[in-house]
């Protein structure tokens, strides 16, 4: 049975995704984009591995099933 889509929290894991890279974790995420707009000319390996590693972090915390 398909969830209802027009139950207002997100239900599937990509609507969840969606709205925790967006809304949850929002603060990681605009720090991460902001070290890959500094150093988009000059990428090199592990160059924004810091912002990325808290970014997943608060991803992978704020995806958890609460049962």
């Amino acid at each position: 049975m398909l969830p209802s889509t027009s139950s207002a929290t997100a239900t599937t894991p990509h609507r969840r995704l969606a709205l925790h890279s967006t809304t949850t974790c929002a603060v990681q995420a605009s720090e991460y984009g902001k070290c890959i707009l500094k150093t988009y000319t000059d990428i090199r390996k592990d160059a924004c591995k810091e912002e990325f590693a808290k970014f997943g972090a608060c991803l992978r915390t704020a995806m958890r099933r609460k049962w």
